[in-house]
C-alpha cells in the first residue's frame, strides 16, 4: 500500500550491492568479483519506436491515481509547521495532505499529510529517473530486463522516497529502463560502459515520448538519484543544450551523483543553483555524516569520464547545493529543516520529523549533515547517507521545486 514505508525495507535488501559499502570493505579485486556481472555484455535489442506509449512503461505518469508511487505523501509528526495556517506566496507554497485517498497511517504523535491547493501550485512536468533496483549482482546480466518482478517492485518502492517530494507537479513521469547493474559503476571494464550507454538509450526514448506527451509550454523539471541522476545529466548535456527545450527546463535535481565542477558542470547548459529563488539550474549533492569517509566513493568516481570526456581527477571538487538553503555551499541547522522522512520501529510507517538534521557543504563539495537521528540499517559504512538522500530533507525539497518553477517564466525562453 501507498502508506507503507516499504522502501525502507527495500533499501535493506540491496544495501550490500550499493557501491559504497563494497568499496568501504573489500579490494577491488573482491568487489568486481562480488558485484560485477560474469557473462558477457549481451547488446540490448532496440525497444519498439512506440514502446513508451505503453502505460506499462512507465512507473509513474498521469492516470494512475493512487496507484502512482510518486505520489506517495507521508505523515506530519507533531509539532511540525503547520502550513495550513500560512498565508500562501512564492515562498512558502500552499501545503498539502495524502494523496492516497484514505485516512493515512500515521505514528502515535503524528497528523495526517497536507493538502495543495491546485489554484495556487504552478503547473510543470518532472520527468525523473529511477536509481538502480536491479539487485542480480555478478550472477546477473550487464542490464536489467524488462518487467523483472522484483526489479519493478524494488523501483516502485524507492520512488515512493524519492521521487515524492516532487508530487505537487501536475505530471510526474518514472520510465521504466533496462538499467545498468550497479557492478557497471563499480569497474572500468568495457562491458560496463556499454551497458550504462545501454540504459541510457532507453531512457532518452522515454524522454523523448515525455516531451511529445506534455505541453508544449510547460515547464520541466528533470530529477533522478543515483544511476538515475547520471542519466538525467546525459540528457541534459546531449538532448536539451542547444535545443527549444532548453528554455523549459525550469530546473534539474540530481543528488546522489558526484558532479565534477571542472570537468561535469562546464558540459552542461545550466549553471549551479546558487540561490533558492533560482530556476534554470543544476541541484546535487551527496550526504555524508560530519564523521564519514567519501574517500573511497570520490576516488572511484574520479576515475570515471567526467561529461567533457576527461578523467575528473581526486582533487576536484563536486558540487554542492545545500537542500536547506538552496544556494551553492554554506551551511545551516537543524532548524531549518521542514521535515525528515523518519520511519517507525516497525519499519510499517514513516513521518515527517521538522528540525532532526542539518547540513554544511565541505570544501570538497561533500554535504555534512551532523549527528543524524537513527534511520535504521540503510547507512552504508563510512557514514554515507547515500540511500536517504533525498528522504534526509525531503520537506525542504518539496519547497525548493515548487519555488524555483514559480521563479521561471516563459519569457525565458
Amino acid at each position: 500500500m501507498v502508506r507503507k514505508f516499504l522502501y525502507i525495507v527495500s533499501f535493506l535488501i540491496v544495501l550490500v550491492i550499493v557501491g559504497g559499502i563494497a568499496l568501504s570493505i573489500w579490494s577491488r579485486e573482491a568487489t568486481e568479483i562480488a558485484f560485477v556481472p560474469r557473462g558477457d555484455f549481451v547488446e540490448q535489442e532496440p525497444l519498439d519506436q512506440n514502446a513508451y506509449h505503453n502505460p506499462a512503461m512507465w512507473y509513474s505518469r498521469p492516470g494512475l491515481g493512487a496507484n502512482d508511487p510518486a505520489r506517495y505523501q507521508p505523515a506530519v509528526a507533531e509539532g511540525y509547521p503547520d502550513p495550513a495556517e500560512r498565508t500562501p506566496s512564492p515562498d512558502a507554497p500552499a501545503a498539502e495532505q495524502s494523496l492516497d485517498r484514505g485516512a493515512p497511517q500515521v505514528g502515535v504523535n503524528s497528523q495526517p499529510g497536507e493538502i495543495a491547493n491546485p489554484r495556487e501550485l504552478p503547473d510543470f512536468a518532472v520527468f525523473f529517473v529511477p536509481p538502480t533496483s536491479y539487485t542480480k549482482g555478478a550472477l546477473g546480466d550487464w542490464n536489467a530486463p524488462l518487467n523483472d518482478a522484483d526489479t519493478d517492485q524494488l523501483a516502485r518502492v524507492f520512488l515512493r522516497g524519492l521521487a515524492s517530494p516532487f508530487n505537487r507537479a501536475d505530471e510526474v513521469w518514472a520510465p521504466k529502463y533496462r538499467q545498468a547493474a550497479v557492478g557497471a559503476f563499480l569497474t572500468d571494464r568495457e562491458e560496463a560502459t556499454r551497458a550504462i550507454d545501454a540504459a541510457y538509450v532507453d531512457v532518452e526514448q522515454a524522454f523523448r515520448y515525455f516531451v511529445e506527451s506534455v505541453g508544449p509550454d510547460k515547464p520541466i523539471v528533470l530529477a533522478g538519484h543515483s544511476q538515475g541522476a547520471a542519466h538525467v545529466l546525459r540528457l541534459l548535456r546531449d538532448v536539451v543544450a542547444g535545443s527549444d527545450l532548453e528554455p523549459r527546463i525550469a530546473a534539474v535535481y540530481a543528488p546522489g551523483w558526484p558532479i565534477s565542477l571542472a570537468h561535469d558542470l562546464p558540459a552542461l547548459p545550466l549553471p549551479a543553483c546558487a540561490s533558492p529563488g533560482q530556476s534554470a539550474c543544476v541541484f546535487s549533492y551527496l550526504s555524508f555524516a560530519d564523521d564519514g569517509d567519501p574517500g573511497q566513493l570520490l576516488t572511484r568516481y574520479s576515475q570515471m569520464p567526467g561529461l567533457d570526456g576527461e578523467p575528473r581527477g581526486t582533487e576536484d571538487p563536486v558540487l554542492c547545493v545545500n537542500p536547506l538553503t538552496g544556494m551553492t555551499g554554506g551551511s545551516a541547522p537543524a532548524s531549518d529543516n521542514l521535515g525528515t522522512l523518519v520511519p517507525e520501529d516497525s519499519l510499517a510507517t514513516a513521518e515527517l520529523v521538522a528540525g532532526a538534521v542539518g547540513a554544511r557543504c565541505g570544501e570538497n563539495g561533500i554535504l555534512y549533515i551532523g549527528d543524524p537521528p537513527e534511520l535504521g540499517q540503510g547507512v552504508l559504512p563510512g557514514g554515507n547517507y547515500h540511500v536517504y538522500d533525498i528522504p534526509l530533507f525531503w520537506k525542504n525539497l518539496q519547497e525548493d521545486v515548487v519555488r524555483r518553477v514559480t521563479a521561471w517564466t516563459p519569457a525565458q525562453s
